[in-house]
C-alpha cells in the first residue's frame, strides 16, 4: 500500500487503513483466506485468541509469499490472560500460534470491568513494547471511562481502540475521547452483520449513485472518518471490491446521510456486561 493508504499511529508505527478480519472464520479455512487476502493486497491482518484461527492465520501469513516486514499482524489476548504475567505468557503463546517472532499490534480483547484486571493486563503489554517484543500496544471495546483508568493508573496511552462501529453505531463520544487522546480507532463489524445494514436505503441510495457496492460506500464512510475498518469476509470474490476504495471520495452530505443513520445503543455491545 502506498503512503496514503496508512495511519500514523501516536508512536510513529505506520498502520494500514484497511485491514482483513478473521473472525469468525475457522482454522482451516483462514489460512486459504488470508492467502487470498495478502493476493488481494490487504496487509493488515486481524485475529485474536478466541477466534480459534491463530494457527490457521499463521499458516495463511507463511504460504503468502509476502515478507513478514509487509505485514501488520494484530491478535487480542482474552480475559484470562487479564495480569502482569498473564500478558506475556498470552503473547508468547499467540506468536507461537502464528509462528511470529514479533507482533505488529497486541490488544486486551475486552475490558472485563468486574474481574478489575485490565490494567495490570495493560502493565503486562506495557513491558512487551519497552522490550521491542510489540511495535504498538492497544485495545478492543474499552469505553473511555475504561481508557481513562489505563491512561491514570500508568501513564501509557493506547495507541489503538478497536470498537464496533458503522453508520448504525457511529461512536461519536468515543471517537471524540480517542480524538483528543491520540488514539486511532479501529472499526470491528464495519459493514455491520447479516447484511441489515448494507441493505440500508441511504446506503442503497448513495451506491447507486457512485457505482458502487453498499461495502464500498460503507468502508470509504470509515476512511473519511479517519477510521481504520477490518471487513470480514469468507467469499474471496467480495476481498478485492472491499479494498478498491481509494479512487473515489463521498461528498459532505453524503456523509452526513450515513451519519445520521445511527441508532444508538440499543444495537452496540455493552462492554461493561459482555466480554470474552
Amino acid at each position: 500500500m502506498s503512503a496514503e493508504k496508512h495511519i500514523v499511529l501516536s508512536n510513529g508505527v505506520s498502520m494500514p487503513v484497511i485491514g482483513y478480519g478473521t473472525w469468525p472464520i475457522p482454522d482451516g479455512h483462514a489460512e486459504r483466506m488470508v492467502v487470498a487476502a495478502i493476493a488481494a493486497g490487504y496487509r493488515l491482518v486481524d485475529t485474536a485468541e478466541m477466534y480459534r484461527n491463530e494457527e490457521g492465520v499463521g499458516r495463511g501469513l507463511r504460504s503468502s509469499g509476502v515478507e513478514r516486514g509487509e505485514l501488520f499482524i494484530t491478535t487480542k489476548l482474552s480475559q484470562r490472560w487479564h495480569g502482569y504475567q498473564e500478558a506475556q505468557e498470552a503473547f508468547a503463546i499467540s506468536c507461537r500460534r502464528l509462528g511470529l517472532d514479533y507482533l505488529d499490534l497486541f490488544l486486551i480483547h475486552w475490558p472485563n470491568p468486574s474481574l478489575g484486571r485490565f490494567v495490570d493486563a495493560w502493565r503486562g503489554m506495557i513491558e512487551l513494547l519497552q522490550q521491542e517484543r510489540v511495535r504498538a500496544i492497544g485495545v478492543s471495546n474499552f469505553k473511555p471511562s475504561h481508557l481513562q483508568r489505563l491512561i491514570d493508573e500508568t501513564g501509557v496511552v493506547p495507541h489503538v481502540n478497536q470498537i464496533q462501529l458503522n453508520p448504525w453505531v457511529t461512536r461519536e463520544a468515543e471517537r471524540e475521547y480517542h480524538h483528543q487522546h491520540g488514539i486511532a480507532t479501529e472499526s470491528w463489524a464495519p459493514i455491520g452483520k447479516g447484511g441489515g445494514l448494507l441493505g440500508d436505503p441511504v446506503i442503497a441510495k448513495v451506491a447507486d449513485a457512485r457505482d458502487r457496492t453498499p461495502a464500498q460506500v460503507v468502508l470509504r464512510w470509515h476512511l473519511q472518518l479517519g477510521l481504520i475498518p477490518i471487513p470480514k469476509t469468507a467469499r474471496r470474490e467480495r476481498l478485492a471490491p472491499n479494498l478498491d476504495i481509494f479512487d473515489f471520495s463521498l461528498s459532505d452530505d453524503e456523509m452526513r446521510a450515513l451519519s445520521t443513520l445511527d441508532k444508538g445503543k440499543r444495537v452496540a455491545v455493552d462492554s461493561d456486561r459482555t466480554g470474552l
